[in-house]
């Protein structure tokens, strides 16, 4: 194995070992919600502290990135990463207090959003122009594989061994990381002088990426968020009323699976076909397919589709739609998603700011991932429908606003030169 394919390697287990702590305790929340007894605010700030961290964290690792040697700042946040899950340890006990838990979520965030940033910088930086998208899909592959293993392993690796045995692999998955990352990856020699951002702030071709992120945001928070609110909640509030566990797990792995296996190969076609081309077709795909959710119902009784399953019992006949919906949603997002990320990595990796512009992305869709739930659950109280109307217009509005941009300032044939 030659050493370019050990760099990649070593980044691509970074991205699992901090996909793999981040999707576990999001799963463990209700057991610390439990355990501290917490209600109301509380329980708001054991997620606000984790992404007010994520986006305070952004613009200085960023800059630290570009100005210093990824390298060196990645290895830190894996250590930051280990120190917060060993915190994590201390205070998973009764004597312990709600707000040390918080503190910790929000060191947490700080931590995944600096592995998040350094390993998709140095994938791009490492890549070539034309191989870009292909080893970016590969790195979100490892992420979304992190992803279904952490939520399906987290639950019983806690009935096993409690909050210790989970803290326990987490560090042993982030040691050999860091270690891989200190000695593997060559020093990253490029420097960018002053502030980076500032070389940025007026990229016409990031304004037009934002001009398709900033109103997307929206569209993904509210369905991804909302379909199994929809698999879940009873008929009386517009859903399906599913209440099995494991209905909900097949209908939420079914958007990570065709995500995870589809990536790399839509990440190469992108380089090959145009990535703006990629964005375009699968935000609309995305848009269109988020729309026909609420439809499953008659999608299922119209196609006489079963209402019983094999360990599942009986369901509806909304079930295999729904199922095939959300794998087409992770199909819509394998397309856009490697192919957004590398036209990122393009504008940064001209003059070695591509940490800032990876920042620029991560900033760009905080509003709307924000603002989209309070959006959801007002939407909800009319009809549990039009969230999936209302996201899947936004996806729509988002590829017609990128298009149009795009055709402005390069005409529409860049839909297939960028």
């Amino acid at each position: 194995m030659n050493e370019e394919k050990l760099q990649f390697y070593a980044l691509y287990l970074t991205r699992f070992a901090s996909g793999f702590g981040f999707v576990t305790l999001l799963t463990l929340l209700p057991k610390y919600i439990t355990l501290f007894g917490a209600t109301g605010l509380v329980v708001g700030l054991f997620t606000t502290a984790f992404t007010a961290a994520q986006t305070l964290a952004t613009i200085p690792l960023a800059w630290a990135g570009d100005r210093g040697d990824k390298r060196l700042v990645l290895v830190g946040v894996l250590g930051v990463s280990i120190l917060s899950y060993i915190a994590f340890a201390l205070v998973s006990n009764p004597s312990a207090e709600s707000w040390q838990f918080i503190l910790v979520r929000g060191l947490q965030g700080i931590a995944v959003t600096g592995s998040g940033l350094m390993s998709l910088a140095l994938v791009g930086e490492l890549s070539p122009p034309d191989r870009r998208a292909n080893h970016i899909g590969k790195a979100n592959s490892w992420r979304l594989a992190a992803g279904i293993l952490g939520s399906l392993a987290a639950g019983g690796l806690y009935e096993w061994g409690g909050f210790e045995a989970v803290y326990t692999v987490l560090v042993v998955l982030l040691v050999p990381a860091m270690v891989g990352v200190w000695f593997l990856l060559d020093e990253d020699e490029s420097r960018v002088k002053g502030n980076p951002f500032a070389g940025l702030a007026f990229n016409r071709r990031l304004w037009t990426l934002t001009s398709f992120r900033a109103q997307y945001a929206v569209a993904v928070t509210l369905v991804r968020t909302w379909v199994p609110i929809y698999a879940g909640v009873t008929a009386a509030q517009g859903g399906l009323g599913y209440t099995t566990p494991l209905v909900i797990g097949l209908v939420v792995t079914a958007e990570k699976v065709t995500n995870m296996l589809l990536q790399p190969h839509t990440g190469r076609l992108s380089d090959r076909a145009g990535r703006s081309l990629f964005v375009f077709v699968g935000g609309g795909l995305y848009g269109l397919v988020a729309i026909a959710v609420p439809f499953t119902p008659a999608i299922g009784t119209a196609l006489n589709l079963p209402a019983t399953f094999p360990l599942l019992g009986t369901l509806s006949a909304a079930f295999l739609p729904l199922l095939v919906c959300n794998g087409l949603l992770g199909v819509a997002d394998s397309i856009r998603e490697p192919a957004s990320m590398a036209l990122f990595a393009d504008e940064g990796t001209d003059d070695g700011s591509v940490a800032s512009s990876f920042g620029i992305r991560e900033l760009v869709w905080r509003p709307g991932s924000v603002l989209a739930p309070m959006l959801g659950g007002a939407l909800m109280a009319t009809q549990i429908d039009w969230v999936f109307f209302v996201g899947g217009a936004a996806a729509l509005s988002a590829v017609l606003t990128f298009f149009g941009v795009l055709s402005h300032n390069y005409g529409a044939q860049a839909l297939t030169e960028w």
